[in-house]
């Protein structure tokens, strides 16, 4: 399925979704790392949804922990990260052609509950702030409409 835009009203002018292969152009991650497999919506950077379907076969838990399977918190965040990266680089704002995005700051990060494989999660991007090629971002993890994680993240977008 390809991008589509659909436009709205004041409220909400543009709403983009990026499918794996849009993903895959607008991040240099891969399997087993690239942690994010759609963005459902993308307001520019105002606002994002991206989504990862959590499934048994992922790498991390064949030791994270054997018999009861919990996606690592780190992992989660990484998503979030990804998520709110490749925004930057799909919306166009940040100016030039976008080569990386580096993971500058976590703050307040809070885990609620486990993570495990079947489950749907949502990473919900906020962006907080924003300096010339710098953005700060409110990210919620969200499983089943239930709150799990939860950062402030910062990010740098380094252009050609």
């Amino acid at each position: 399925m390809a991008d589509k835009i659909v436009e709205g009203g004041n409220d909400n002018p543009r709403v983009q979704t990026l499918d794996i292969s849009r993903l895959m152009e607008s991040l240099p991650h891969r399997y087993p790392f690239l942690l994010v497999d759609r963005i459902v919506r993308m307001e520019g950077t105002d606002y994002i949804i991206g989504i990862k379907n959590v499934t048994f076969n992922e790498p991390q838990f064949m030791g994270h922990f054997p018999g009861q399977p919990v996606m690592p918190g780190v992992l989660i965040v990484e998503g979030m990260a990804q998520t709110a990266g490749a925004a930057c680089v799909a919306s166009g704002e940040a100016g030039g052609k976008a080569k990386l995005v580096y993971f500058m700051t976590i703050d307040k990060c809070k885990f609620r509950k486990p993570v495990g494989p079947g489950d749907r999660l949502e990473y919900h991007m906020r962006r907080i702030n924003r300096r010339r090629n710098m953005w700060w971002f409110k990210a919620e993890a969200i499983v089943d409409g239930q709150l799990v994680a939860e950062a402030e993240l910062g990010a740098m977008v380094v252009t050609e």
